[in-house]
């Protein structure tokens, strides 16, 4: 069955269609969960509430442009309003915080590792490096999402560079001095 003929039963409310739905679209979306949320827990929530929305809402789909698109669009909403709710995000002075890049040795550090330090970040920040570095969005964009300014959007990315940063070069002095130590 294709994928116009699964969304036009899913439309139907076809828990078959539903299921094999899911099947093909889950680990892609669940990958962005993992993304903007603090644990595995917490993704896998919120990989489930984005499911039921997608559900809920299939019959808006018009088959213009990307579904993929469309639903990770639903994933990335459903992930940003749990945050909206809690008021993660403080008011700051907007003066600009000194821009900061982040060096990282990919033969080093491991997407795990990168994953996981990004999930320690606080949410703010991870939710502000999340949407631009990760996924292209730009600071208007994030601002609008998040209901921020833009100037607290910029400042809560050079933050969350920032701590990024401090985290991996912890970690290359660690393995540095790990592997000194083990040639005495």
């Amino acid at each position: 069955m294709g994928l116009d003929q699964l969304i036009k039963k899913c439309k139907e409310k076809n828990s078959n269609a539903q299921e094999q739905l899911y099947r093909l679209f889950s680990s892609k979306l669940f990958s962005i969960c993992l993304k903007y949320s603090s644990d595995y827990s917490s993704a896998e929530d919120t990989l489930q509430d984005a499911f039921i929305t997608i559900f809920d809402k299939i019959n808006q789909y018009k088959n213009q442009g990307s579904f993929e698109g469309w639903i990770k669009r639903i994933t990335i909403n459903t992930a940003l309003q749990k945050y909206r709710k809690q008021k993660v995000f403080d008011i700051i002075n907007e003066e600009q915080i000194e821009e900061v890049e982040v060096e990282i040795n990919e033969e080093e550090i491991s997407l795990d590792y990168l994953l996981k330090i990004i999930q320690q970040l606080p949410d703010r920040y991870r939710l502000v490096f999340t949407l631009y570095v990760l996924d292209g969005f730009s600071h208007k964009e994030i601002a609008e999402m998040l209901e921020i300014s833009i100037g607290t959007s910029k400042s809560n990315l050079a933050r969350a560079r920032y701590t990024l940063k401090e985290k991996i070069e912890t970690n290359q002095e660690e393995r540095y001095v790990r592997s000194i130590e083990g040639q005495r």
